[in-house]
């Protein structure tokens, strides 16, 4: 039920955008550039990225959806269930196990984060712009899921896999003129 009273109870995400443009319109351009723009992560990689701190934060609206987005983008359905039950023996990617794991004290205990946990990023094979591309990503869903939770933002699982087709298909940027029901 969202808390916003100038928007129906059954309000999603995309009705917020539509409502304050002014805000939404860079965070989506945001959103394009980190999850859909050149990379040293692949879109499926960076998409289970923000399913998998969604999942951390409890956020079930974002975790839903970016976990429905990243299979559509070819991550294996269950993989992220399995991470966040227990990322060592999740059948992820190993070179990918450091990157969740810097992600994971990021968004629980980002004081803890030392030197150590980007040394084990760069020791699985990814370069500063892979770890500056990650901490982005996560960044931007532990803001995206205060921003849901925060304004009681609650999907219907029926509208889970239209979020993540719209997703998928379209990218983010397109939120913004997307038509409001559905």
């Amino acid at each position: 039920m969202s808390y916003l009273t100038s928007l129906p109870a059954d309000a999603m995400l995309l009705q917020v955008f539509q409502s304050h443009p002014e805000t939404s319109e860079p965070l989506l351009v945001l959103h394009e550039r980190l999850l859909r723009g050149p990379s040293p992560f692949t879109v499926a990689e960076r998409e289970l990225m923000a399913a998998y701190v969604s999942g951390l934060n409890a956020c079930g609206y974002c975790h839903g959806i970016h976990t429905a987005t990243a299979e559509a983008f070819g991550v294996p359905e269950g993989l992220l269930a399995a991470a966040l039950a227990d990322l060592d023996s999740a059948p992820v990617e190993e070179r990918l196990k450091p990157v969740l794991r810097y992600l994971a004290v990021l968004t629980r205990t980002p004081d803890r984060l030392t030197e150590r946990d980007a040394e084990a990023v760069r020791a699985a094979g990814w370069d500063d712009r892979a770890l500056y591309d990650a901490v982005l990503v996560g960044a931007l869903f532990n803001f995206m899921n205060r921003m849901v939770e925060g304004l009681g933002i609650v999907a219907d699982p029926a509208y889970v896999p239209v979020s993540a087709a719209r997703l998928h298909e379209h990218g983010y940027t397109a939120l913004a003129g997307a038509p409001a029901a559905g």
